[in-house]
C-alpha cells in the first residue's frame, strides 16, 4: 500500500517559496509581476513537450503523468513486519507443512511475496525460486527506467528550450537598438525564459527523476529480501536462524525491537510501490 509522500510537493512548494522571496525582497511586490512573462512560459512548457513527442512515442507519453504520480507516494512497508513474517511462515510450514501456507495468502496484499510462496507451496527448487523472482525483478527496473528516462529527458530539454527562448528575445531585442529605452525591458523577458527552464529542471524534473530512482532502488532491496525468505521456507530453514538471516537486510534501528514484538504472532504486511 502507498501513501502520499508529503515531502515532494512541501520542496516544490517551499523551492518556489524561496524564489519568491527572493524576487519580492529585492524587486518589491510590484516588481515581481514583471518575472511573468506568458510567451516565456508558452516557449518553454510548449517547447519542452513538444520536444519529448518527438523524443518518445504516444504509449510512452501516456505514463508521463503516472510516472509523476509514483514520485508523490512513498512506500509504507516495514522490513521489520516483512521478517516477521516470514519467520511466522517459516515456523507454520515447519510444523504443518508448506500446504499450510495456502490458507494465509488471503491477507497478503503484495503480489510478489504470493508469487514466491506459491511457488514454494507447488514445490519449486529454490534455484528454481530464484531465477523466477529475479527475473521479475529485472523486468521491473527495466520499466521504472523507461518510465524515469521520460523526466530525465525534460530535466535535459527544459533549460534547453530556456535558452532557446532567450535567443529569440535576444534576436529581438537587436532588432531595436535604436531605441535604448527598450532594451533594458527586452533584455529582461529574454532572460525569462532561461530561468522558468532552469527553474522547472532544478526543481521539479531533476529532483522527482533522483527521487524515482530512490524508490526502484528501495523496491529491489525489499524484493531481495522477500525472495531469500521465500527461499528459506521452502527449504525448511529454522525459524530463528530465517530471522537471524533477514535481519542482516535491516537498519540498526530496526533490530533494536523489544522481544515480545519478535515472536511470530500475526503480522501484517502491506503491499510495495507500484510498477509503473
Amino acid at each position: 500500500m502507498n501513501k502520499r509522500d508529503v515531502l515532494t510537493p512541501i520542496g516544490i512548494t517551499l523551492g518556489i517559496a524561496m524564489v519568491m522571496f527572493g524576487i519580492i525582497s529585492s524587486a518589491g511586490i510590484k516588481g515581481a509581476a514583471s518575472f511573468a512573462d506568458a510567451a516565456s512560459i508558452l516557449i518553454v512548457i510548449g517547447g519542452l513537450f513538444a520536444a519529448l513527442m518527438v523524443n518518445f512515442n504516444l504509449t510512452e507519453m501516456k505514463v508521463t503523468f503516472r510516472v509523476l504520480q509514483e514520485s508523490c507516494k512513498k512506500n509504507d512497508m516495514s522490513l521489520r513486519e516483512l521478517v516477521q513474517l516470514f519467520v511466522r511462515f517459516s515456523d507454520k510450514a515447519r510444523r504443518e507443512g508448506l500446504l499450510s501456507l495456502e490458507s494465509e495468502l488471503d491477507e497478503i496484499e503484495d503480489p510478489f511475496i504470493k508469487k514466491g510462496i506459491l511457488l514454494a507451496v507447488d514445490g519449486a527448487e529454490p534455484d528454481v525460486i530464484n531465477d523466477i523472482m529475479t527475473a521479475e525483478i529485472v523486468a521491473i527496473e527495466e520499466r521504472h527506467q523507461r518510465g524515469r528516462t521520460i523526466i530525465e529527458k525534460a530535466g535535459e530539454y527544459a533549460p534547453a528550450w530556456g535558452m532557446i527562448g532567450t535567443l529569440i528575445g535576444l534576436v529581438l531585442m537587436l532588432q531595436t537598438l535604436s531605441s535604448p529605452e527598450t532594451l533594458g525591458p527586452k533584455m529582461a523577458v529574454a532572460l525569462l525564459t532561461t530561468l522558468y527552464g532552469t527553474l522547472l529542471a532544478n526543481l521539479v524534473f531533476n529532483p522527482m527523476a533522483g527521487k524515482l530512482a530512490n524508490k526502484t532502488d528501495q523496491e529491489v532491496f525489499i524484493k531481495q529480501v522477500i525472495i531469500q525468505g521465500v527461499i528459506g521456507i521452502q527449504s525448511g530453514q529454522n525459524p530463528r536462524l530465517l530471522e537471524e538471516k533477514l535481519s542482516a537486510f535491516l537498519y540498526k534501528e530496526d533490530i533494536k525491537v523489544p522481544k515480545e514484538k519478535a515472536q511470530y504472532g500475526r503480522s501484517e504486511v502491506k503491499g510495495t510501490a507500484n510498477e509503473v
